[in-house]
């Protein structure tokens, strides 16, 4: 059974999604604050958090960062905040998608399965993926260059996977956000501009003039082997 872990500290909507999640056969866990989260999430092992940013003791994007120490457990954040750099700041701490509140229920199931079948190991008949500069292993979801892992962001692994999974081939902006983020996020192309750059200065031998992970002007990108 997967396990889910709710973290939000009104009692009402941790009520709501206990009741959905387990009126769909999930296993779900809750907290009310971050510091019982991280407590929840080494003891309970989940398959799956939904976090919302404006906790009590601490703010959410701390409990990303405490859990991304140790764990590459799929992050959804639920949170009011809607401004664009609240988003691309739990983005970057580690989450994998965000939900603004108000929510609706479906939306949000949608988003927790695409979620979880993201962090899926996906069997493939090549599983490896070299260039000259690095290798991507998509069995194992590591990245080696010059004889060493690259630590990347679950966020960063999923926009590098779709890339090097379409070797060769264009990707388009809408389809990367689409894949990455969500249908809801297939307008918001400044995400793809912070984590490509992201991408290039921690794969590429000179990031500002590329040769595998290449832009597309206006239409999306392309990863090069």
């Amino acid at each position: 059974m997967t396990t889910v872990l709710i973290v939000d500290d009104e009692p009402q909507i941790l009520r709501a999604l206990r009741i959905n999640l387990n009126a769909r056969g999930y296993d779900v866990l809750t907290a009310g604050d971050g510091a019982t989260a991280l407590k929840e999430a080494a003891l309970g092992k989940p398959d799956l958090v939904v976090l919302d940013l404006g906790l009590p003791d601490m703010d959410g994007t701390e409990v990303i960062a405490g859990l991304r120490g140790w764990s590459p457990v799929p992050i959804v954040v639920l949170s009011a905040r809607s401004d664009s750099a609240g988003k691309v700041r739990a983005l970057d701490a580690g989450a994998d998608d965000y939900v603004t509140k108000p929510f609706g229920m479906d939306e949000l199931l949608a988003r927790l399965r695409a979620a979880l079948r993201r962090s899926a190991t996906r069997d493939t008949g090549e599983p490896l993926v070299r260039t000259a500069s690095f290798t991507i292993d998509l069995a194992a979801k590591k990245v080696h260059r010059d004889g060493r892992e690259v630590h990347l962001t679950p966020t960063e692994w999923g926009v590098l996977e779709i890339l090097a999974r379409s070797n060769g081939k264009l990707v388009t902006q809408k389809q990367l956000l689409r894949e990455v983020w969500g249908e809801r996020y297939t307008t918001e192309t400044h995400y793809l501009r912070v984590y490509l750059a992201q991408l290039r200065r921690k794969l590429e031998p000179e990031p500002s003039n590329p040769r595998h992970l290449l832009t597309e002007p206006g239409m999306g990108y392309r990863f090069e082997s």
